[in-house]
């Protein structure tokens, strides 16, 4: 018969243990603060600790929520085609400051924003051709546009008739 103390104990991971799990788990893909803290939770750990290897974490460099947004903001655009409106509420999500989000968007190249948008606009606007009535056509394209994160005004200024 087990007591309390003794269950708690095998589903709780020592804090250098968890610290070597954690680098692991940073080390091949960039994390927010709030993946680390969930993932130290699930190892058992308690709030002391889990804020004294979170500090730990950065400073060691394996944790960085700058370095994490901007990656994300332009793993997102190049990947999934998300435009900005998207990545921003995405890292709000995640809760990375306001000064990371301000940054990973300054940080996205133009060029390769407005070429995939125009893309992915060209590609539904095509998608869209067995749509009879050109109102209905135009609201469902920008419907998608605005889903797909992109800012009205982007929109207003893009014309795919021409």
């Amino acid at each position: 018969m087990s007591t309390f103390g003794s269950s708690y104990s095998r589903g709780r991971t020592s804090t250098e243990k968890a610290l070597q799990k954690l680098k692991h788990f940073c080390g091949y893909q960039e994390r927010c603060h709030a993946e680390v803290k969930q993932k130290l939770y699930s190892l058992g750990l308690l709030k002391k600790e889990v804020e004294e290897l979170i500090a730990r974490l950065i400073e060691e460099e394996y944790l960085n929520e700058e370095r994490f947004a901007i990656q994300f903001a332009s793993g997102k655009l190049r990947i999934k085609g998300w435009g900005k409106v998207k990545i921003r509420y995405e890292l709000k999500q995640k809760g990375v400051s306001e000064f990371c989000i301000v940054k990973a968007l300054k940080s996205l190249d133009e060029t390769e924003y407005t070429s995939g948008f125009k893309r992915i606009a060209d590609k539904k606007w095509l998608a869209l051709q067995s749509e009879k009535n050109i109102f209905v056509k135009k609201n469902k394209w920008k419907q998608f546009l605005l889903q797909r994160g992109f800012e009205p005004a982007i929109i207003n200024t893009w014309s795919v008739l021409e």
